[in-house]
């Protein structure tokens, strides 16, 4: 079948919000899926941790090798065979019947994830060459990215009203295949004309400081400092510092190090990665605040934090465009994390009533726009600022750099929220023993203690722990407001050099030269 150019364009970039849907939707809804695959599976305490975390890690540990892979075979070939991939890992996962099959599928999905993600943003860098446009299919990208995480608990609980917990999982099976007849007749083909050789020993050394850096940082957000933490955090540090030299040394690098020396680039990593890190503390805190201190079903407070994802949707296909003509990448960057910082306070009004309509609603609605701003023109910065032949390791990078931010600030601002709340609850007298430690850990622990104890005395416990989690939370969100400030502060100083139309073949010349 033919397709003319601007049909092949909107159609790359349907299917590849389809594609990132899915993924987004299969990331939040496994959260939901969780109490009943443990009560069909019983797996350990580890072996959770692992159908949790399995995905996440094989995906950070694999992004920048797919991101070259793509660039040398063809981004449509691999995001095709990342898709058959996804697609059969899901079948896997919805009916494995032991532990150690569903974590093997789980890292298979992550597998396939790496693959999808960076080969989406390079084909859409290829066929949008007009920047204006190009902006907007990156902020429609990201928005919908956004939107699935958000859907993710709405299908998710749907899904689980009526179903086995294997169905969150094979309902990714038709919609990739779709995905798969779609994209082998409209995706065109791209990759690097001058593609080197897969340095094996390059792959072992950022995969490896990837994911121990990111383990590191989750078990300090769950566990709390230790030892072994320091030298796992040690260990990851110094193989990505060997995977930067090694890059450096030999000729056909997994990214070329010398991308950094560009402004453009180096500066919007950066940013993104700090934007992501003040992000994160809306899932952070409205998951609990939802379900715990409002009372609402995992399908209601699903359903309720979707505004944020339309104001995202909205900020970066229509409004990002517009801010970078009238005020240029840095300055747009800027208002948009003063737009998130200014969410972030006035998200600290709610309290045990959450003024949904009346607060809540606008507030993510704008706060919404501001990050999807933000990290739409980072994005697109990072992508544009690189040759297309670099695509899919720019692509890599830019989606690395939110998993590591993502990772932090689940990591530092979770720790916050944890001693603003350990250090505030004022635990009922009459509560001793086992279940006195408990509501002094967590809401979540006072949920389980409050079975425990006399009706009474329960929800004396849970009224003090549901105050002490809002003031936690609200020190958790001045301190996202804070680092919202000072990405934006950074973007306006870091890309002042950046022009509003950015020329990838001018900034090839001075990577050469450099």
């Amino acid at each position: 079948m033919n397709l003319n150019a601007a049909t092949r364009k909107w159609s790359t970039l349907a299917i590849c919000c389809l594609a990132y849907t899915v993924l987004s939707i299969d990331l939040t809804a496994l959260h939901l899926a969780i109490p009943q695959l443990v009560a069909d599976l019983n797996p350990s305490a580890t072996q959770i941790l692992w159908i949790a975390d399995g995905y996440g890690f094989a995906l950070a540990a694999l992004l920048i090798t797919m991101g070259w892979l793509g660039d040398r075979i063809g981004r449509k070939k691999l995001l095709l065979t990342g898709v058959g991939l996804f697609a059969a890992a899901s079948a896997i996962t919805a009916y494995a019947h032991t532990p150690e099959l569903l974590i093997g599928a789980r890292v298979l999905l992550g597998v396939a994830g790496a693959t999808i993600m960076p080969s989406c943003l390079s084909l859409v860098r290829n066929v949008f060459t007009d920047p204006k446009e190009r902006t907007m299919a990156v902020g429609i990208s990201s928005g919908v990215a956004g939107l699935g995480v958000g859907l993710g608990p709405v299908f998710g609980g749907a899904l689980l009203d009526h179903f086995w917990w294997g169905s969150v999982f094979l309902i990714n099976v038709p919609i990739m295949a779709v995905i798969f007849v779609l994209g082998s007749v409209a995706l065109p083909e791209s990759r690097d004309p001058r593609p080197g050789r897969l340095d094996v020993p390059s792959v072992l050394l950022s995969g490896a400081g990837i994911v121990g850096f990111v383990y590191t940082v989750k078990e300090l957000a769950a566990e709390g400092w230790a030892p072994e933490y320091a030298v796992t955090g040690l260990a990851a540090v110094a193989l990505l510092a060997l995977f930067l030299r090694r890059q450096t040394r030999i000729a056909s690098p997994l990214i070329d190090v010398r991308l950094f020396r560009l402004p453009a680039f180096s500066g919007s990593v950066g940013v993104n990665m700090f934007a992501m890190f003040a992000l994160v503390a809306q899932s952070l805190v409205f998951a609990q605040y939802f379900q715990m201190v409002l009372g609402w079903s995992p399908w209601i407070a699903g359903v309720a934090g979707l505004p944020g994802a339309l104001g995202a949707m909205a900020g970066g296909a229509a409004l990002a465009p517009a801010l970078i003509t009238a005020i240029g990448r840095n300055r747009a960057i800027g208002v948009g994390m003063v737009l998130s910082a200014g969410s972030f306070v006035s998200y600290s009004f709610m309290g045990l009533d959450a003024h949904y309509w009346a607060l809540m609603f606008p507030t993510m609605i704008f706060g919404g726009m501001g990050i999807g701003v933000a990290m739409t023109v980072t994005s697109d910065t990072i992508l544009a600022s690189v040759p297309k032949d670099r695509a899919g390791a720019a692509a890599a990078i830019s989606e690395t750099a939110t998993e590591l931010g993502g990772a932090l600030g689940m990591a530092l601002l979770g720790s916050v929220l944890n001693a603003a709340y350990r250090g505030g609850v004022e635990v009922p007298a009459g509560v001793t023993g086992p279940a006195r430690d408990a509501v002094e850990d967590s809401l979540a622990g006072a949920f389980e203690a409050a079975g425990t104890l006399p009706s009474q005395l329960a929800g004396q416990a849970i009224a003090a722990a549901r105050s002490a989690y809002v003031d936690g939370m609200h020190v958790t969100l001045y301190c996202s407001a804070v680092l919202a400030l000072a990405a934006g502060v950074a973007a306006v100083f870091a890309l002042r050099s950046v022009p509003k139309v950015i020329e990838a073949e001018d900034d090839e010349r001075e990577l050469v030269a450099a």
